[in-house]
């Protein structure tokens, strides 16, 4: 018997190979790991239950193994002390301001016109001369008002005749009434007549003080002191008493005024003075607030609020020997109302607002701060008065809180004087006017 021998052919082979189970994919693998990590932990939570206080690791000992150095306690960093900027408060006075704006306006003003028509054959003055009340300016051709004076001077003379005649008729008339040679009725007739003529005469007399008037007015002289403008119209032209533009200007610059505005909320504050008596002072800046102009007074106060910018006009008066101040030039106005005497003054800077209100950074003899609460006063500029929670000579932080909190540790970086801000570079954050 013939036994049959299998042999497999190499495909054969091959494919038996092929049929060996395949590796697990990666996120069989994953999660495989997730498992393990899940019993471990599950393992742990039931060690540390489970196991007797007496067994288990110290937590020292564990500190020991893990941390180098010995496993000494690590310490926590000391806090490095803040840079900082601080203030001794000061007591004093401090003066209550108001500020606004404001234009000049000279004291009085008069363009010079001609009353009467002619040539202007003179003018007198230099332009921007300080002239005095009546001093001559200019003169017009007087001629023509000369000849008229004559011609009504004559016709004065013959009506002074016509009176005289009138008047010797009725004396006459009044003679010869008694005997009855005239009637009552003609010595009525001339007495109506001498009246007509004394009529006729006044009339004529007042032509003659009008031409007199007319004369006068072909010198045009200054009607109040003060600084003559420029020349408007120059010798040879013809003028006229009905011309706008006028010859010249005259303003009266010293003194001066200034008419400013406030706001209504502050009227109350600087009529209560004014009720008081008490002259208020004025000071005129310039355009940026850094040079003073002049120093007045308070002189009036406008009887009506501005309904469109809720503000009243106020005048102030300039003595402005110096010239400074001119017609309708722009002036920043600064009117002190009040004094607050002996008052703790601080830096407006120092001063923090929280939740409960306003606080200062005080810092202690050991260059620590505290935070403390103070009750605000009124404001002036970069400077706040405090009614309560500080005294003078007190260190207030200006500069630098904002990593202070109570009990931080400072260091003075700068320590400026009493009141001040030290003296810090233009454009310092804490620097006036910043």
């Amino acid at each position: 018997m013939i036994s049959k021998v299998l042999v497999k052919s190499p495909a054969s082979r091959t494919k038996t190979t092929s049929d060996t189970p395949e590796a697990p994919p990666p996120l069989r693998r994953k999660w495989r790991g997730v498992l393990i990590l899940a019993l471990l932990a599950t393992a742990g939570v039931v060690a540390y239950y489970m196991v007797p206080a007496e067994y288990a690791i110290p937590w020292q000992t564990l500190t020991n193994w893990l941390v180098p150095g010995g496993g000494k306690p690590l310490e926590a960093p000391q806090a490095r002390p803040v840079p900082v900027v601080a203030v001794a408060a000061r007591q004093g006075d401090m003066h209550l301001t108001l500020n606004g704006l404001g234009s000049v306006t000279a004291l009085n003003t008069v363009t010079l016109r001609t009353r009467v028509d002619g040539e202007l054959l003179n003018v007198a003055f230099t332009e921007g001369q300080v002239v005095q009340k009546g001093e001559l300016l200019a003169e017009i051709d007087p001629r023509p008002y000369e000849v008229q004076k004559k011609q009504i001077q004559g016709q004065v003379l013959k009506d002074e005749a016509a009176l005289r005649i009138a008047q010797l008729n009725l004396d006459r008339y009044v003679t010869l009434l008694p005997n009855r040679t005239v009637t009552q009725q003609q010595v009525d007739e001339q007495q109506a007549v001498v009246k007509q003529a004394e009529g006729t005469l006044e009339a004529d007399q007042a032509q003659v003080k009008n031409i007199d008037l007319q004369l006068q007015y072909c010198r045009i002289v200054a009607p109040i002191s003060g600084t003559i403008g420029l020349r408007l119209v120059d010798p040879g032209n013809m003028v006229k008493a009905n011309d706008p533009n006028g010859m010249a200007v005259i303003n009266q610059l010293q003194p001066i005024t200034v008419v400013f505005t406030i706001p209504q909320d502050d009227i109350a504050r600087v009529q209560k003075q004014v009720n008081a008596g008490v002259k208020l002072s004025v000071d005129a800046y310039d355009r940026d607030f850094k040079n003073k102009l002049a120093v007045g007074t308070l002189v009036a106060i406008d009887n009506q609020v501005d309904i469109t910018t809720g503000t009243v006009k106020l005048k102030a008066r300039f003595e402005n020997q110096d010239n400074m101040l001119f017609p309708n030039q722009f002036v920043n106005v600064r009117l002190s109302v009040e004094t607050l005497s002996d008052a703790v003054i601080v830096p407006s800077a120092a001063i923090q607002r929280g939740p409960t209100g306003t606080y200062v950074y005080l810092v202690g003899a050991d260059s620590k701060v505290e935070v403390r609460d103070v009750t605000l006063g009124p404001t002036e500029g970069d400077e706040s008065s405090i009614s309560a929670g500080l005294a003078g000579n007190d260190l207030v932080v200006v500069d630098g809180v904002d990593k202070l909190r109570q009990g931080s540790q400072v260091s003075l970086r700068e320590r400026a004087p009493p009141g001040g801000r030290g003296n810090r570079p233009a454009g310092h954050p804490t620097a006036a006017g910043n």
